[in-house]
């Protein structure tokens, strides 16, 4: 094709002007052939005109009536072809057209009027406006065609089908997967894909509002999946039952899939009949000072969230020293028989003069209590109280017969992995007393992570529904290093402000960076903007249309843009899920994205729900029990400070430690 100069343009337009010049030429000479008679009535006739028509009719042109009409059409029908109006968005095919065919009518129809009883002259008057007004409906139908824009931009308003990219559709199993059936769609149409989770152990976390469907799309696969495939488990239930039955009934179900079955066992204080008992201060995994430490740290964390931030205080180390203190003596102490959390509450509410006499029989904590008891000593009592008391205060509010009951007993010990006495092991939380049972049962994680998290054991599960509900210290260090272990951590959460609020920013990013499996429903803000990176950007298809006097042009392009955008992830439907997966070096994936719906079987499930077996009752228990046991804690505490004091008293060589003050 020549190149479209001036001189090109113009000499096109003349051929075409000529052309329709012809086509009207050849219209007047059929008015002249046909309506001769008016002609010569009106004298517009002349011997020239009259033989160079004989010539042409010669030709042939005038055999049929419609010939001359037809070629005369032919001739303007060429002249549009090349013909350029000037482009407008307001011009629709249907006006086009609606020109073009009313003229048309016209054109043809014209010939009945022929057909008419009037005078002649009339009869070709009419005949004659009539075929000449259909001639330029026609050309101005044509025109307008040339007008309209055929360039019809992607009406996709939200972009969704540019936002689509190929996911992993193969199912891709092992020993320690989970693989979750899903639907996505690539360009429009619907495709089926697996969100394979083939390495566990490198941390799931489950983001999503209330509602997404974290629990009924993705954790209750992981806990029966994992069951399935002869792993011991720890759940953290938030909402208890709701998962704990979950785990029982798949527990009764699958025996047969371990080497040794493994026991259930469930831990919750409102329903003491359905609850074991477990003493996470057990001395016999209590080694050194510092897993007194570290329980003491969680403890007083769990139950002052505030502090979490504030870790490295004077008024936050104090206290957590002086605890440490108390649990490492009754861990001394009678190698252990008194080392339970209800003990070290009641203990820590003896008068100072006794608990300071008692506490410094014990020399590894010497160091510990030291400060505490120069610092009662020379009266610094409002500095002691600012020390002591937050610790006593906040402990204070785990004083019920209820939890001492739970935590005095020891129906199991907390290494769910070890390979002889494997176990299943659920915990309840109350939403409506999380804070107080938040504490305790965050006790009980961090005592079973240290356990659990050691060489040559069964491969485990641990599963948080709303992890920011308990505090785990070294929640970090948990996933970066129990690949090793075989320890697969499931973290449920609902949006990553919530995990900042509880675990301080610093902490709660770790977390995130560290996770390598990430599962997400609907979540907004910064949430969403940060899942959006993680996942990246994929090549998308971008039109622009630009329209001038002469001419439009449409250029398409590609370019980077995000693969899900945080809008989409702020405005996901529930069972819709968007996240990454890690994989491994020996099966690589080269998909690990995806944007996809996850299939659940909603009546099977329903079914299998209601055809589930509650906890049975573990022991019949009387309110009667419990208090015995309360005041009995009470009692082996004013034991402990009776003897030890009496036992000094009558020993002139450790009379001197007895704390006397001001007597």
């Amino acid at each position: 094709m020549g190149m479209q100069t001036g001189e090109n343009e113009q000499g096109l337009r003349k051929i075409l002007d000529m052309t329709r010049l012809m086509g009207i030429g050849v219209l007047g000479l059929h008015f002249y052939f046909f309506c001769y008679a008016t002609f010569n009535d009106w004298g517009l006739k002349s011997e020239l005109t009259d033989s160079v028509l004989k010539n042409i009719s010669n030709t042939g042109l005038f055999l049929g009536f419609h010939t001359s009409k037809l070629i005369a059409l032919a001739m303007l029908g060429i002249s549009l072809l090349g013909i350029k109006g000037r482009k407008s968005e307001e011009m629709s095919t249907k006006t086009a057209f609606l020109y073009g065919g009313l003229g048309f009518g016209i054109y043809f129809a014209s010939y009945f009027i022929l057909q008419f009883q009037a005078s002649v002259e009339w009869i070709s008057i009419v005949y004659m406006t009539v075929t000449s007004l259909g001639f330029l409906l026609i050309l101005s139908g044509g025109t307008n065609l040339s007008r309209i824009i055929h360039a019809k931009l992607n009406n996709d308003v939200f972009n969704s089908e540019n936002e689509t990219f190929p996911q992993e559709e193969r199912l891709i199993e092992n020993e320690f997967s989970v693989n979750l059936p899903a639907k996505y769609n690539l360009k429009g149409r619907l495709r089926n894909s697996w969100i394979n989770i083939i390495n566990p152990f490198r941390g799931l976390m489950v983001l999503g509002t209330p509602g997404s469907g974290k629990s009924y799309f993705v954790i209750r696969h992981v806990i029966t999946q994992h069951i399935k495939k002869g792993f011991s488990m720890f759940v953290y239930d938030f909402k208890f039952d709701d998962l704990s039955s979950i785990v029982y009934n798949t527990w009764l179900k699958n025996k047969a899939v371990y080497k040794v079955v493994p026991e259930f066992y469930v831990i919750n204080f409102d329903d003491l009949t359905r609850s074991h008992r477990c003493n996470p201060l057990a001395p016999e995994t209590m080694l050194d000072i510092t897993d007194a430490a570290e329980s003491a740290r969680t403890i007083l964390m769990g139950l002052n969230r505030e502090w979490i931030k504030k870790q490295g205080d004077f008024f936050v180390e104090s206290p957590i020293n002086f605890l440490t203190a108390i649990i490492w003596f009754l861990r001394k102490y009678n190698d252990g028989e008194f080392c339970t959390l209800p003990h070290v509450i009641e203990l820590m509410q003896a008068d100072y003069d006794e608990l300071f006499t008692v506490l410094r029989t014990e020399k590894d904590i010497d160091v510990l209590i030291n400060p505490f008891v120069n610092a009662y000593l020379n009266d610094v009592m409002e500095q002691l109280e600012g020390q002591i008391a937050s610790a006593k205060i906040s402990m204070a509010r785990l004083s019920s017969a209820q939890l001492y009951y739970v935590l005095s007993g020891n129906d199991f010990t907390l290494d769910i992995n070890n390979p002889d006495e494997p176990k299943l092991v659920c915990m309840g939380n109350n939403p409506q007393k999380i804070q107080i049972y938040g504490a305790v049962l965050s006790l009980y994680v961090n005592r079973l992570v240290k356990l659990v998290n050691q060489k040559g054991k069964l491969k485990s599960s641990l599963i948080f529904d709303e992890f920011p509900t308990i505090y785990l210290n070294g929640m970090d260090s948990l996933i970066a290093t129990a690949r090793s272990n075989k320890v697969a951590t499931t973290l449920g959460i609902q949006d990553l402000s919530q995990l900042r609020k509880d675990y301080g920013r610093e902490l709660a990013d770790v977390i995130i960076g560290i996770v390598g499996n990430i599962v997400s429903g609907q979540v907004n803000g910064d949430s969403a903007k940060q899942l959006s990176d993680r996942i990246g950007k994929i090549m998308q298809n971008r039109q622009s249309l630009s329209i001038n006097s002469a001419d439009t042009s449409i250029s398409k392009s590609k370019q980077l843009e995000s693969a899900v955008p945080t809008s989409t992830i702020s405005s996901l439907s529930s069972g819709e899920f968007v996240g990454m997966v890690a994989d491994n070096p020996d099966c690589k994936m080269g998909l690990k994205a995806f944007h996809s719906e996850i299939i659940n079987d909603h009546n099977a499930l329903k079914k299998e729900q209601e055809n589930y077996v509650p906890i049975p009752e573990i022991r019949k228990i009387s309110s009667t029990i419990v208090q015995r046991n309360y005041l009995q804690i009470k009692q082996d505490v004013q034991d402990i400070i009776l003897s030890e004091m009496d036992r000094l008293l009558n020993d002139p060589g450790q009379k001197h430690l007895v704390v006397r003050k001001g007597n």
